[in-house]
C-alpha cells in the first residue's frame, strides 16, 4: 500500500484540528471546559504542539553547524573556488539578498500582521505580552547595526551557542569550513568526515521529526482555533497572500532580469524548459529529492553542461535558498506586527542578515525553514512559540518556496554557463565568450 506523502499528511492534520478546534469550543463555556481524565483538551494541543517546536528547537545548533562547516568545505575542496565558485557565490548572495528585500517591502507595505490597524496578537492567541518583548528589542536601533558585527564574533562560542547566538555560530562555523580546506589532506580528512557524518544524522533526526509534524500540526493549530475561534485566519490568510506575491515578483521579474540582461537567454523560455523540475520541487518541498530531476531537466532542455550542473546545482540545494530566505524574513516581520511591535531599522537590518546567513545551512527537506525562523526569533527577541500560528498555511508556502529555489538554481546555472561561452537552447544569439 502506498504511503501518504508528508504535505497530504499535514493537510489532513490542519483540517482535523480546525474541525476538532472548532468542536471544542463550540462546548467551551465559563463553566464547563471539554477534557479527559480532568486534563482540557487545550492544555493536551498545547503540550502536543510544544513537543514538536521543542524538537526543532534541539536540532537548531548541531544542525546549522554542521551543514554550514561541511558546505564551506565542500565549496573550498578541489579547486572548486576559482572564477565558476566565485560567480557562482556571487550570484546566490546577490539573489538571496533581493529575494529577502523584495519579502521585506510587501511585508511593510501589506501590514499582515494588523487587522483593522490593531495588532493582530490577541487574534492569533499571542500570549507573551507585546510589554515584555519591546524590552528585549529596546534600544536595537541605527546603532545595533554595529552591535550586530560585534556579536558576529563571540568571546565564547560554546556559551553563544547555548544562548541561542547564532550569528556568531554561523560566523564560526564558516571560518572553520574555510580553514579546514586549507591543511593538509591527512588532517583535514577525518574532520570533514567527522562534520559530514554530524551532519548526516542531523538531516535524518530533522526528516524523523518531520514525520511527527501532522501531530504537532493538529496540536498548534487546534489550539488556536480553540481559544480564537476562526478570526485567526483573516490575519494568516493575509500573510500567505502577501508571501505568494513576493515570491512571484521574485521569480517573475528579478530572476528573469537576470537571465534576460546578464545571461541574454529567454526567462520564460527556461522556465517552460524547467517546469518539471519546478514541479517536482512543488509537490514534494524538497530542495534535495528535487536535485536529480532539477540537473536532467537542465542539461537536456536548456542546454547547460553537466561540467556546469553538477557544481552550481549541488552547492545551490545547500545555500541558494531565494523562496526560503524571502519566508524567514516575512514571517519574522508578520509576528512582530502582530505583537504591536515598532520594528526600528537595526532590528530590520538584523533580520535581514540573519535571514541571508541562516538560508545558507536550511536543510533541504519540508518545513525545515521553521528551524531558521527560530532563529531569526530569538535573534530579535520574539517568543520562538509564535511559529505554531505560522503553521496553518505553511505546507503550501513551504511548497511555493521551494519552488522559487530551485527556479533561483537553474537561473544561476545557466547564468554561469552563457558567461563561460556556454550555447544554450534557450539562448538570444550567441553565447558570450570567456
Amino acid at each position: 500500500m502506498p504511503k501518504l506523502a508528508l504535505h497530504w499528511q499535514v493537510l489532513i492534520a490542519i483540517v482535523l484540528a480546525v474541525t476538532f478546534g472548532a468542536t471544542v469550543k463550540q462546548y467551551t463555556t465559563d463553566a464547563f471546559t471539554p477534557g479527559v481524565w480532568g486534563v482540557s483538551y487545550v492544555s493536551i494541543f498545547a503540550f502536543v504542539g510544544a513537543i514538536f517546536l521543542n524538537a526543532l528547537k534541539m536540532i537548531i545548533v548541531p544542525l546549522i553547524t554542521s551543514s554550514i562547516i561541511v558546505g564551506v568545505a565542500g565549496i573550498g575542496s578541489g579547486g572548486n573556488i576559482g572564477a565558476l565558485g566565485w560567480r557562482t557565490l556571487l550570484f546566490y548572495a546577490v539573489t538571496t539578498l533581493a529575494a529577502i528585500l523584495i519579502g521585506l517591502i510587501v511585508i511593510n507595505t501589506v501590514a499582515p500582521g494588523y487587522v483593522d490597524g490593531e495588532p493582530a496578537g490577541a487574534i492569533l492567541a499571542l500570549d507573551a505580552p507585546p510589554e515584555d518583548i519591546s524590552e528585549k528589542i529596546e534600544g536595537k536601533g541605527a546603532g545595533d547595526v554595529a552591535e550586530l558585527f560585534k556579536r558576529m564574533v563571540p568571546p565564547n562560542i560554546v556559551k553563544a551557542a547555548a544562548e541561542g547566538q547564532m550569528l556568531g555560530l554561523i560566523f564560526f562555523s564558516i571560518l572553520f569550513g574555510y580553514f579546514m580546506t586549507h591543511l593538509q589532506h591527512e588532517d583535514a580528512e577525518p574532520l570533514f568526515k567527522f562534520w559530514n557524518g554530524v551532519f548526516q544524522v542531523m538531516m535524518k533526526m530533522t526528516e524523523l521529526i518531520m514525520k511527527f509534524a501532522p501531530i504537532g500540526v493538529f496540536g498548534l493549530v487546534a489550539a488556536v482555533v480553540v481559544e480564537t475561534g476562526f478570526a485567526a485566519a483573516r490575519p494568516l490568510a493575509v500573510f500567505a497572500l502577501a508571501v505568494v506575491a513576493a515570491l512571484l515578483l521574485h521569480s517573475v521579474v528579478t530572476l528573469p532580469l537576470l537571465l534576460r540582461f546578464i545571461g541574454r537567454v529567454k526567462p520564460f523560455a527556461t522556465m517552460r524548459a524547467m517546469s518539471p523540475a519546478l514541479l517536482t520541487a512543488f509537490s514534494t518541498s524538497s530542495s534535495s529529492a528535487t536535485l536529480p530531476v532539477t540537473m536532467d531537466t537542465l542539461e537536456k532542455k536548456v542546454g547547460v553542461s553537466n561540467e556546469v550542473s553538477s557544481f552550481v546545482l549541488p552547492l545551490g540545494a545547500t545555500v541558494n535558498m531565494n523562496g526560503t530566505a524571502l519566508y524567514e524574513c516575512a514571517a519574522a516581520m508578520f509576528l512582530a506586527q502582530a505583537y504591536g511591535l515598532e520594528l526600528t531599522f537595526g532590528v530590520q537590518f538584523t533580520i535581514v542578515t540573519i535571514a541571508l546567513l541562516t538560508s545558507i545551512g536550511v536543510a533541504g527537506v519540508p518545513s525545515a525553514s521553521l528551524v531558521a525562523i527560530a532563529i531569526i526569533l530569538t535573534a530579535v527577541g520574539l517568543p520562538v512559540e509564535a511559529i505554531g500560528v505560522l503553521m496553518v498555511f505553511d505546507r503550501v508556502l513551504d511548497m511555493c518556496r521551494t519552488s522559487v529555489n530551485i527556479w533561483g538554481d537553474a537561473c544561476c546555472a545557466t547564468i554561469i554557463a552563457r558567461l563561460r561561452g556556454e550555447t544554450t537552447k534557450v539562448g538570444i544569439g550567441e553565447a558570450r565568450r570567456r
